[in-house]
């Protein structure tokens, strides 16, 4: 628990100035790490993967969220649960592994057994007195966005995550991810605070300059612009990538996908946002030649060219669908100047490699786009750490969700640590 008598932390939330960067030490001191992880990362809905981690009973995966080890598994009724990842004995973790199939979770310092309920069902030399129903393992809260899941650690969590799901839910069944498996997954871990990967995944500034790859599918006018910046060709390519998006539009809302833009990155707890954007070239896919991945559709669709479902949530996943796969981001803090960056991207269950898709053409966009961004999130933490770094100014053009992820940050830090400060 930070001591809030003696660290500068409500000082430093109270003169944040809107627009601007955080302050170097939102970025490099230990004890603002400890406080993000207190008051965010262990209150605040957190992605962590996907139903198809764990597609049948038994099957269970692990994951460390600071000072938190949780496992996820899949019961027998083909409900999936989680649960702190301790043994109620003597505190042993009890699944090692990544991910693993189990019949029941069994401790292997003295062997108490848990079900998949997370009941404790044997427990030798305990004594006639020892009541095992006291002694289940403890659950941490789980919610299941249409096969997306996240945890809570909070006693209490966030009751807006209804909300959320009420209006996520439409856009994202269509993709069908309980129907998916995970083709790939990796792990990477970038060089800098949690914010600063979260901060360079909100804009699309840095795009044109540094992603060649991810430029290809995407148009450099699907988050923000400078009109005024613009020379007449450039106006009217603008143009009609705007018209293009209207009609878009209405056309995948005619045929009953939902697309139009849904924001609220900080106006609530359980922040996101949401929209479908038309793809470049052959408009199919995240690929290098913007076709589709697999030629097993991933989900129900009038069309292969659905353009490309992004969807953001705080304080650390974004999503991309497509018709024929999806990608999956989680963003898990390791210390003040280390992240983890996990990526999943999915097809259908039924797709074969090598046969319905070839894994480099599925991967190649985001694998190049990760390293290049782990790279700059790199350079920025390089500069936090130097006595010249002061909070610089976001363009208001294509750095505003950059702000907005900045205010969320702040609003959920002041209401845990600084109450009484007064409004935000």
């Amino acid at each position: 628990m930070l001591d809030r008598t003696q660290t500068p932390l409500a000082s430093l939330l109270r003169r944040r100035r809107p627009g601007y960067s955080l302050e170097a030490p939102f970025y490099t001191d230990p004890a603002i790490f400890a406080a993000d992880m207190e008051a965010v990362f262990e209150r605040t809905w957190i992605f962590v993967g996907v139903e198809p981690d764990v597609p049948e009973p038994g099957d269970v995966m692990t994951l460390d969220i600071g000072r938190n080890a949780i496992l996820i598994v899949r019961d027998d009724d083909m409900k999936v649960r989680a649960f702190h990842n301790v043994c109620r004995h003597r505190g042993a973790r009890l699944v090692h592994e990544d991910k693993g199939t189990v019949g029941n979770l069994v401790c292997r310092y003295h062997s108490w057994t848990y079900n998949l309920d997370g009941d404790l069902i044997h427990a030798e030399h305990m004594g006639a007195d020892f009541d095992p129903k006291c002694h289940g393992l403890k659950s941490v809260h789980l919610r299941s966005l249409e096969g997306l899941l996240f945890v809570c650690l909070a006693d209490e969590p966030p009751a807006d995550f209804d909300d959320m799901a009420a209006a996520m839910g439409p856009y994202i069944a269509p993709h069908d991810i309980r129907n998916a498996k995970i083709a790939y997954t990796h792990d990477l871990i970038e060089p800098g605070n949690w914010k600063l990967t979260m901060e360079n995944n909100r804009e699309c500034y840095h795009c044109g300059a540094n992603h060649p790859e991810l430029t290809v599918p995407l148009f450099a006018y699907g988050f923000g612009f400078a009109p005024e910046e613009l020379d007449e060709a450039e106006r009217e390519q603008a143009a009609r990538y705007g018209c293009l998006v209207t009609d878009s539009h209405g056309e995948w809302e005619r045929a009953g996908i939902p697309s139009r833009m849904l924001e609220h990155l900080d106006d609530m707890v359980t922040g996101y946002r949401t929209e479908r954007l038309p793809l470049d070239g052959d408009g199919e896919s995240h690929t290098m030649d913007t076709k589709a991945a697999s030629r097993i559709p991933m989900g129900r669709f009038p069309s292969s060219k659905m353009g490309g479902l992004h969807f953001w949530t705080q304080p650390n996943s974004w999503h991309h669908f497509m018709g024929d796969h999806a990608v999956c981001f989680s963003v898990i803090p390791l210390d003040a100047e280390r992240s983890l960056l996990r990526t999943k991207w999915l097809v259908h269950k039924d797709a074969v490699e090598g046969v319905d898709y070839d894994l480099q053409n599925l991967i190649d966009v985001w694998m190049a786009t990760n390293a290049q961004d782990s790279e700059l999130v790199g350079f920025c933490q390089a500069g936090a750490r130097t006595s010249a770094y002061q909070p610089g100014p976001y363009s208001p053009h294509t750095e505003m969700l950059v702000d907005k992820f900045c205010n969320w940050y702040v609003q959920r830090m002041r209401e845990h640590f600084d109450p009484a400060g007064g409004p935000l």
